[in-house]
């Protein structure tokens, strides 16, 4: 169901990058029949994504310097295989609301179908990031290759923001910035706790 043979797909992630906020956009005003459901998409590109990020980090390539593979690479397997998909899963209704309170004229389902779209680009846009992490301390080429992909995403949230929630480019990057800065803040909190309780329950 993923790999349509009508093409819904590949028209899916084609629109997802190359117009920001198309999708939820098309979605929204009842054009459904030419993408693949919000659903799907974020189901299938979180699932390829942390299976591919957990077999990165058993390679060792997002270890800090001073780490080394037989001590430090297990817990992170587990975290990007085990642990992180299952808590994103949860926030992805926390994002929403966020959005909610930024934009508040809009219905939550909008803001829903908006965080699944984003969290689909997000998660590709990471996976291109991450496996320079150790190689962009040393390379600048690398480090380059990473701000760029991060100033990428950027202007990906404002773009996306402006098309489907109409606000001024000053409201859509300020209030798309403050959001995701608010995000950052719950999943590190929560990862926190739930690293917390972890040790507790051992």
């Amino acid at each position: 169901e993923t790999f349509e043979i009508d093409g819904r797909a590949a028209r899916t992630l084609k629109t997802l990058f190359r117009h920001p906020g198309l999708l939820t956009a098309e979605f929204l005003d009842g054009k459904r029949q030419l993408y693949s459901p919000p659903l799907r998409l974020y189901l299938f590109i979180s699932v390829a994504f942390f299976i591919v990020m957990a077999w990165v980090a058993s390679r060792g390539l997002l270890l800090d310097p001073g780490q080394n593979v037989a001590e430090h690479a297990d817990s992170q397997v587990r975290l990007l295989s085990d642990v992180l998909p299952k808590l994103m899963f949860v926030l992805l209704p926390v994002f929403a609301v966020l959005l909610k309170l930024a934009f508040f004229r809009r219905l939550y389902f909008d803001h829903l179908v908006f965080s699944l779209h984003l969290h689909s680009a997000a998660y590709v846009i990471l996976a291109l990031m991450l496996p320079l992490e150790s190689a962009a301390i040393e390379s600048i080429p690398a480090l380059v290759a990473q701000l760029a992909l991060f100033a990428a995403f950027i202007v990906h949230v404002i773009v996306a923001i402006h098309r489907v929630f109409t606000p001024s480019w000053f409201a859509a990057a300020s209030k798309g910035i403050l959001v995701l800065l608010g995000y950052m803040m719950v999943i590190a909190v929560t990862i926190e706790a739930n690293s917390n309780l972890k040790i507790l329950a051992d």
